[in-house]
């Protein structure tokens, strides 16, 4: 498998570098703050700035970078950053919400600002919804480019960010209309059932139409048993990490073995791949103490992370891989769908056979985007 990771890495670069939707390293055009803007509410742009868009997408759409108000899970109002991408034709004034993967947890990892993060499968995502009228957000999340630590694998912090940063696009142009979805993959799948699930609460005269979550973490209980001694162990470390943005008495070092604690400088530098490689050589052993994770700590990714704990607000479609190599096919397949059949859900559930994890995404663009169609009015 550490192979097959560091193959993707090379793919997603050379791919990143020559097919990325925005120019991140291009001309910023205009920079501006809405005027009078009210900071005090969820969803106000702070600041924009056009973007240039490369040739293969000049046609579609126009982006801005924003910084926008969202809410920490504990009601702090605090600032994040994304993108808003604006179709030139066929606009139908309707909003989804493209929730990225893990990039990291170092303001370098921030998608709008780091084309290497900005992943091939996300590309190919945003394109197809731009293609059917749709303006797409695009949020970083929280502690992703901006200030603070990002609360990665925290469910109820990734859907405020998703959340408002539908509003945020409605803020930017009053002619979108109060429905939105959400399109979200592997931790922005996580965040996207999280969404669904606060929406009525939180998302105010926003009524969302739908919510597709590709290989969605969850259960995060039952898959960090097994990480020790796989490639993925990086993956267990930013859980911890993420854990202590919003609960700072959780002390990471308190449940990493000393090798893995000496590699932590990683998590403030790299970004996914470069995090995947400085631990995925270690033992069980090297990682956790005695090689097993803390049953204090799958509580704690239990209580952060599992969607599917409250009733959903809207329509979900699943798309999983069997061939998922990050989040495991009998999980989504087995346990999620449990919970979430609890409340009724999902409205549909599809398998798709061989693919692997971010081999759903490309798979699926088009039978996401019809699905997501027939849900808007």
């Amino acid at each position: 498998m550490r192979t097959v990771l560091r193959r993707r890495y090379a793919v997603r670069l050379a791919a990143a570098g020559q097919a990325v939707v925005l120019a991140l390293a291009g001309v910023v055009l205009t920079t501006s703050s809405p005027a009078n803007a009210v900071v005090n509410v969820a969803g106000t742009v702070l600041s924009s700035a056009n973007l240039t868009v490369p040739a293969e997408y000049s046609a579609l759409a126009t982006a801005k970078k924003i910084t926008y108000v969202t809410t920490a899970i504990n009601g702090v109002l605090i600032t994040t950053s994304g993108l808003v991408f604006t179709p030139k034709t066929n606009k139908k004034n309707k909003t989804v919400v493209w929730a990225h993967g893990t990039t990291g947890l170092a303001d370098n990892c921030a998608p709008s600002t780091n084309i290497n993060v900005f992943w091939p499968e996300a590309i190919a995502a945003i394109k197809v919804l731009l293609q059917r009228g749709w303006t797409v957000s695009a949020p970083d999340y929280a502690g992703l480019g901006t200030a603070g630590s990002h609360p990665y694998l925290v469910g109820a912090s990734e859907a405020r960010a998703i959340i408002d940063s539908a509003k945020a696009a409605r803020n930017l142009d009053a002619a979108l209309g109060t429905q939105y979805a959400i399109d979200g993959h592997s931790q922005g799948g996580q965040g996207a059932l999280f969404a669904n699930q606060l929406a009525p609460s939180y998302d105010g005269a926003l009524v969302l139409k739908g919510t597709a979550a590709i290989a969605p973490v969850s259960n995060l209980n039952l898959i960090a048993p097994d990480i020790p001694g796989t490639p993925g162990q990086g993956y267990l470390v930013m859980a911890l990490y993420g854990i202590n943005a919003v609960e700072p008495s959780f002390v990471p070092n308190n449940y990493l073995a000393a090798p893995a604690k000496s590699k932590a400088s990683v998590l403030a530098t790299g970004c996914l791949y470069e995090i995947l490689d400085a631990y995925a050589s270690f033992t069980p052993e090297q990682l956790v103490p005695g090689g097993v994770v803390s049953q204090t700590v799958l509580n704690k990714l239990a209580q952060y992370g599992n969607p599917a704990t409250s009733a959903p607000s809207a329509p979900i479609l699943i798309v999983q891989g069997t061939d998922d190599e990050a989040v495991p096919y009998v999980i989504t397949a087995g346990p999620l769908i449990d919970e979430l059949n609890t409340y009724n859900a999902p409205e549909q559930f599809i398998t798709l056979n061989g693919q692997t994890h971010d081999g759903a995404v490309f798979a699926s663009v088009n039978t996401v985007a019809d699905w997501i169609a027939a849900h808007f009015v």
